[in-house]
């Protein structure tokens, strides 16, 4: 009997998505793609994220050859209809990474779901540990160090390398001081080809068109579209840029944007990288001698930890987690963010962060909850929208990366449930962080008056609007007791409340 087609989803680029071991297809297995142009239409993601997973997906069927059937149509229905056996064939697909895709793949009687890839804990697993948790926290410490135990990373017999779990606290070392940028190699950068050309003028003409509508600016493809990219981009950050990852990894500095961070979150999501050999070729580092464990720890936290705790946390919290506003929120997203507009903002580190989205659809993380977060938390912006606009606009940006991270972890428009306490600061933390204030129009020391930082006013103002919740939680009940030192309290209010949805 012949294999059944395997549909393959534009976020399983790579190998292990068509390896026959560990319930994928069978080996022979014909492959299904589909590009359907109401993906873009639904959403008016960034032109680079557009381009980016057009590329990738054709740069896959072009290494497919004849064992593929791409098909480009203008929804997944119509495709369907298209593929060989006249849309009588049964297909297999691995299980897809967001609640939409899955909704359609099992309302189709033909597709059969196989386990999910791409992740290191199979759902199944990860709920029986939630279970014995008896009721208590999901904290992601926990469960990166489950994680840790159970696939023997950077463990030194029954406990973690280097005597501690984490170590976080040696990893948030400010900019060095008088350099604009780290002295470290570049990261890898890919070569555009034909098919990069090619995606880039359907993108034009569907533009042309009205059929779609994008944000931000295209540019030169600054991503992997390709496994041989990917593992090039791979290689380089553990051989040049791994050793000074972890001291600067949450600072900040506005000619470097890239500073020692990997990159590698888009081949990631994309499915062109597996987690499994992203840690475990960073422990070799450790083991070799070419990487400081504060490095390794934090760089294998950020993938066997945190993304894999979002993943999960994605499918257990359910559907109904993307309507949460625990602290009710409800200011619409300004049009100078919606737009990308950073000339329109003053304040210089949002101007910076939000120019870096404009121009590449990338920042790294502390960028993205501390400036552009931290401003939605502040000015009180619709949750959901706030979600949205993360999933549009970043080119690692999906539904599954995105809801926990915007909803739990910048938002806390869940209450608590992902994490102890709202992630906001005053301008304080972003002049210790990054060279950004310096030449900023805003004092960060300033809470009122023509030169007040609006991430200064906005914090105060932000803890006096949830202060009964935010006085009750240990983790934030000092810094609202600071309220009450606060003599300026009711001008800063009164300033804040001004602002409005003005640009800051």
């Amino acid at each position: 009997m012949e294999p059944r087609p395997h549909w393959l989803f534009g976020d399983q680029l790579g190998p292990h998505f068509l390896d026959p071991r560990h319930g994928g297809p069978d080996a022979q297995a014909p492959v299904i793609m589909i590009e359907a142009r109401s993906v873009l239409r639904r959403r008016r993601f960034h032109r680079a994220k557009a381009h980016l997973v057009l590329s990738a997906m054709r740069h896959r069927a072009a290494e497919l050859g004849d064992r593929v059937t791409y098909v480009r149509a203008a929804t997944y229905t119509e495709a369907l209809a298209q593929v060989p056996g006249g849309g009588r064939n049964r297909l297999t697909v691995c299980h897809p990474t967001s609640r939409a895709a899955l909704a359609l793949v099992t309302s189709l009687e033909r597709v059969d779901v196989l386990p999910a890839k791409g992740f290191l804990v199979p759902r199944a697993e990860f709920a029986e540990w939630a279970g014995r948790r008896d009721g208590r926290s999901l904290r992601m410490e926990g469960f990166y160090r489950w994680v840790r135990e159970r696939h023997d990373l950077l463990m030194d017999g029954d406990g973690p390398a280097g005597g501690r779990w984490n170590l976080d606290h040696d990893n948030r070392e400010p900019p060095p001081r008088g350099q604009d940028t780290l002295t470290v190699a570049g990261p890898s950068r890919p070569e555009e080809d034909e098919i990069d050309d090619e995606v880039r003028h359907d993108l034009d003409r569907w533009e042309r068109d009205g059929q779609v509508s994008f944000v931000g600016r295209d540019s030169p493809r600054l991503f992997p579209a390709t496994r041989r990219e990917a593992l090039s981009a791979l290689r380089r950050f553990l051989t040049h840029r791994l050793p000074d990852f972890g001291r600067y990894e949450d600072a900040m500095l506005a000619a470097d944007p890239v500073m020692s961070h990997s990159l590698l979150s888009a081949p990631l999501n994309l499915g062109l990288l597996d987690p499994a050999e992203c840690v475990e070729r960073a422990e070799a580092a450790y083991r070799a001698g070419d990487a400081p464990l504060n490095s390794v720890e934090g760089f294998v936290r950020q993938i066997a930890g945190w993304r894999e705790y979002v993943w999960q946390l994605y499918w257990h919290f359910g559907e109904d987690y993307r309507h949460r506003n625990a602290l009710r929120h409800h200011a619409p997203l300004p049009d100078w963010f919606l737009e990308l507009d950073a000339d329109a903002v003053t304040a210089n580190c949002l101007s910076t962060v939000l120019a870096q989205v404009r121009d590449t659809g990338w920042t790294h993380h502390i960028p993205r909850l501390m400036v552009l977060g931290s401003r939605a938390l502040q000015d009180g912006w619709v949750p959901a929208a706030v979600t949205d606009w993360f999933h549009r606009c970043f080119v690692d940006g999906y539904d599954w990366v995105m809801l926990p991270n915007v909803v739990g972890m910048s938002q806390y428009a869940d209450g608590g449930l992902m994490t102890t306490k709202p992630y906001t600061s005053g301008g304080a933390y972003l002049h210790k962080m990054s060279d950004l204030c310096g030449p900023c129009a805003y004092r960060p020391t300033d809470r009122v008056g023509d030169h007040a930082c609006p991430y200064s006013t906005g914090y105060w103002a932000f803890l006096h609007r949830h202060r009964a919740r935010l006085s009750a939680n240990h983790r934030t009940a000092r810094a609202v007791q600071g309220l009450d030192r606060l003599k300026d309290l009711p001008e800063l209010l009164d300033q804040a409340a001004a602002r409005g949805a003005q640009a800051p």
